[in-house]
């Protein structure tokens, strides 16, 4: 269960029993995927920093539309672009960091909800290998809705980033602009 700290936390309803805000802060979820890629890391992260060829061509069907606002390689990037779950399409506008360049790539939601996706490339056990992984942490309420949330959040997410590393690896290994 999730502890909620302060007074302010809950209140009382008019039956006497204490309900939770939902107001209040919201809890974090993870989810992520991992893939190893037969290609070399540098070649890997060239292509996921690259929002103007290279990402592209690495999204699943689920995003559309990816349009660069500004900058276009690695930090500095602003993007926009839409998504499609179940038969809705939401836009989103995010902006990219690279905390540890050639390594980890940061896209940080500036319009909905603060999720933040982070690209982490790593040297795989082979020197032609990389092992990447995509991870978004999202807000999602406590208690059952929370739960409900985290479910259908990674039930949907979880295949689509299995589909992104898996176009990664297509790609990677393909014809690319250094």
């Amino acid at each position: 269960m999730t502890q909620v700290r302060g007074r302010d936390a809950h209140a009382t309803a008019g039956n006497g029993r204490r309900y939770y805000d939902m107001d209040s802060k919201p809890d974090k979820h993870v989810i992520s995927a991992s893939a190893v890629i037969p290609a070399r890391r540098e070649r890997v992260y060239a292509l996921i920093s690259n929002y103007r060829d290279g990402h592209p061509r690495i999204l699943p069907k689920q995003f559309s539309n990816l349009t660069v606002e500004q900058g276009g390689v690695g930090a500095g990037t602003v993007i926009r672009f839409q998504m499609s779950l179940l038969g809705r399409k939401q836009t989103f506008r995010a902006a990219i960091t690279e905390p540890e360049p050639g390594r980890v790539l940061v896209e940080t939601d500036l319009d909905t909800n603060g999720a933040v996706t982070t690209f982490t490339i790593d040297p795989g056990t082979a020197p032609a290998d990389s092992n990447v992984t995509i991870s978004t942490t999202l807000p999602v309420r406590s208690g059952f809705p929370g739960k409900v949330e985290k479910a259908l959040a990674t039930l949907l997410l979880r295949p689509i980033y299995a589909k992104e590393l898996e176009n990664l690896a297509r790609v990677a290994t393909g014809p690319f602009g250094a």
